[in-house]
Order: C-alpha cells, then sequence, then structure tokens
C-alpha cells in the first residue's frame, strides 16, 4: 500500500523512504499471506484521459512521499529540479553512498515535524467529517463513539466481544487515503478482543452477510501517536467492511 514502489524511480528518495518505514504497532487486523496471483488479460492501452490520470496520480503519490521531508516551498523547488536534472541525464552531481546517507539523515530530522504537522491536519479534520458521518442515513453509534452506516443489512447472527470473524475490509484517512485493504490478501480473520476498540465494538453492531462503514474516532482507533508509517497521530479511520461470517 506504500507509494515508494511507485515512485521507485526517484533514486534520490529512495533510501530515506526505506528509512522511514517501521513496524506497526497494533495493526487493525493480523496479517495475512497474499493470495496466489491469478493470471490476468493482457490489458488494453490506456486511453489519454486514464493516461493523464494515472500521471496525476504518480505525482499525488510523489507528494505522500516527501511528506516526511516537511519541504518548504522552496526546498520543493529544489527537489524538482533535482527530478528534472537527474530525468535529463545531466546531474549536478552523482547519488554516491555520502549523498545517500544525508537523504538518509535528512528524513530522520525532520520526520518528528512531519508527523506533528500530519496529527494536527488529522484533527483539525477529523471532528467535522464524524459530525458529517453521524447523520449519514442509519448512522448508529457503539458505546465508545465509533460510527456504523449500514451499506447492506445482514441476515446471519452477530458476532460477540470474543468470537473470531472472517471479513473483507478497506480502511482509509479522512483524506480519502487507502492505508490497508482485504482486497489483494483475500479475506482476514481475527478475534474481536484482539483488535482496535472500534473494530470491537462496530463488527458487534453487524450481522453475517452484512456490509457497512465503520468510522473510528482517533480516541479509541490509533490515538495522537497513530500507528506509523502508514497512521498518522489523531487520525479518524473509515473502514468499509464486510462481514463474511464467525468461524467456530
Amino acid at each position: 500500500m506504500r507509494s515508494a514502489a511507485v515512485v521507485a524511480f526517484l533514486i534520490a528518495l529512495a533510501p530515506a523512504l526505506a528509512a522511514r518505514a517501521a513496524e506497526p504497532q497494533k495493526p487493525a487486523a493480523p496479517a495475512q499471506k497474499p493470495a496466489a496471483p491469478a493470471q490476468a488479460p493482457a490489458a488494453k492501452p490506456a486511453a489519454p484521459a486514464d493516461t493523464d490520470k494515472a500521471l496525476y496520480g504518480l505525482g499525488l503519490a510523489i507528494a505522500t512521499s516527501l511528506e516526511v521531508f516537511s519541504l518548504s516551498p522552496a526546498e520543493l523547488d529544489t527537489v524538482v529540479k533535482g527530478v528534472r536534472d537527474g530525468f535529463a541525464g545531466k546531474p549536478r552531481f552523482q547519488l554516491d553512498a555520502k549523498t545517500q546517507a544525508a537523504v538518509n539523515d535528512l528524513a530522520r530530522a525532520r520526520a518528528p515535524k512531519a508527523a506533528e504537522k500530519a496529527a494536527t491536519r488529522e484533527k483539525e479534520q477529523g471532528a467535522p467529517y464524524l459530525a458529517r458521518m453521524a447523520k449519514e442515513n442509519g448512522a448508529k453509534k457503539s458505546p465508545s463513539g465509533a460510527i456504523v452506516i449500514p451499506i447492506k443489512e445482514g441476515t446471519g447472527p452477530s458476532p460477540t466481544a470474543t468470537d473470531k470473524v472472517k471479513v473483507n475490509y478497506t480502511g482509509t484517512l479522512v483524506s480519502g487515503r487507502v492505508f490497508d485493504s482485504s482486497a489483494q490478501r483475500g479475506p482476514a480473520e481475527f478475534a474481536l478482543n484482539q483488535v482496535i476498540k472500534c473494530w470491537s465494538e462496530g463488527l458487534q453492531m453487524m450481522k453475517v452477510g452484512g456490509k457497512a462503514k465503520i468510522v473510528c474516532p482517533s480516541e479509541i482507533a490509533y490515538g495522537p501517536n497513530g500507528n506509523a508509517p502508514v497512521i498518522p497521530g489523531n487520525a479518524v479511520l473509515t473502514f468499509e467492511v464486510e462481514l463474511l461470517e464467525i468461524p467456530k
């Protein structure tokens, strides 16, 4: 889900982006082994509009990867100049071990400021987002404040706090950025007493066969510290969840 792979051509940034990676503190659901990829049919050439959208998306991916550096506008101009010079094959200097180390050092030095900036942004955006989601059609709140918005009502039983569940899910930030999804790995199985409180309470309000959005206030998700590197501090999370079954 990280965008570093998408922007691997930015060789100058690769060491710093690698340094940014960290072990998640407490994933929303246990990791699943990736499913073997199916044989895909040959892709059709992209239409011009699709290509433009993909290129713009590439720019967004690069911007996301640069967040750890907390760049000023002038510093961003310097980065863009490096990209242009490297793309033209006329760099001012080569990316040697010393320069790579300097990029890593800059990322480490800027990381706390970048994390603080992201946490402030998430806090400012989170409150109005929660208020808006609470007014969605059919929205209900759990005892701790998780907002459950039904998409499709299930007809089976509801899990209890100690049950194991099998689900498909996609998690997004308020910005819409996907930070985790079972789409590429296949359904996830986990016990409700082993995940964040929002997951546990929200899924107990669903029935097997149902699909819903579970909106998690930061306090019952990952709190002010977040879950580096993908979830900033104070982040309100939205999970679109399909409850497949309650394995015994």
